[in-house]
């Protein structure tokens, strides 16, 4: 029998997109204004398989966002000395202050993930991993953190296809590791880990949401919305600012000639001769 063909869902105009996205950026706003005021402390948690969307995702949140509330942790591989640590240990030096928001582009859920498929962490270590990470996630949200985790869902099909799209183009071949070409040798592997880690720290206290994302404007504009959603946040008023009139010049100050100053050569004119 012939297999079927997959139906394609129907996508979002590019232009509802950028309107819709543009007024989920404008409520993110509002979200940071309001953990700024009131002390909140948010940790968001973004997991899922190699090139599913998780960065993007993470762009398009903080795009307006100030760098001082809203920051993103992505810690790479452990050092010698981290090894050594308490496991969650350096995920907790990147906890929020109060009236701080952190995006963990990947987070202590390594451990479930490419540690467990890899082989870089034990079976009885993976083990306790399972058995402390709720109690973990418990200890941070009894002390008011709000946290949400997330999971970017992808096919096999459509990871391939974004592996093939990175390893074309210059400004994203970087993007591209030996670590993620194994995960295609190993999607099973990363799925059984994946299902293992959800039965244990898939909690009512602390869920995840799961976001399909072979189509990732779809996926940005979901995660976002529901991230907005499950937050009960306020508006809060902002002061009014008005300009002041240009003071009237004394005529006292003169400029210092340009030729003392080293300006930045004009690429563009350089490129606006070219073009002509």
């Amino acid at each position: 029998m012939a297999k079927k063909d997959k139906k394609k869902p129907q996508k979002i105009s590019n232009k509802v997109y950028e309107a819709e996205l543009f007024r989920l950026q404008t409520e993110l706003v509002k979200l940071q204004e309001w953990v700024r005021e009131t002390g909140a402390r948010v940790v968001v948690v973004f997991e899922g398989r190699d090139a599913a969307g998780k960065g993007g995702t993470i762009k398009r949140i903080t795009q307006y966002l100030s760098p001082r509330i809203a920051r993103v942790a992505a810690l790479p591989a452990p050092t010698d000395r981290e090894r050594g640590q308490w496991y969650y240990q350096r995920y907790v030096a990147h906890l929020p202050a109060p009236g701080e928001i952190v995006l963990f582009d990947r987070s202590w859920y390594n451990r479930a993930g490419v540690e467990k498929v890899m082989g870089f962490c034990t079976p009885e270590e993976h083990t306790r991993f399972l058995r402390q990470t709720p109690i973990f996630e418990q200890m941070l949200i009894d002390d008011g953190i709000i946290l949400r985790k997330y999971w970017f869902s992808v096919s096999d099909d459509e990871q391939l296809k974004r592996f093939r799209q990175r390893m074309k183009d210059p400004v994203r071949q970087w993007k591209l590791s030996p670590m993620d070409l194994e995960s295609v040798y190993r999607w099973e592997d990363y799925s059984r880990a994946k299902d293992e880690m959800m039965v244990h720290t898939d909690t009512a206290l602390s869920p995840w949401y799961v976001v399909e994302s072979d189509v990732k404007k779809h996926a940005r504009l979901n995660m976002i919305s529901h991230l907005l959603g499950s937050i009960d946040y306020a508006e809060v008023p902002r002061p009014v600012v008005t300009l002041p009139k240009r003071p009237i010049e004394s005529g006292n100050y003169h400029r210092p000639p340009r030729s003392l100053s080293k300006y930045v050569p004009d690429h563009v004119a350089t490129l606006i001769r070219t073009d002509h």
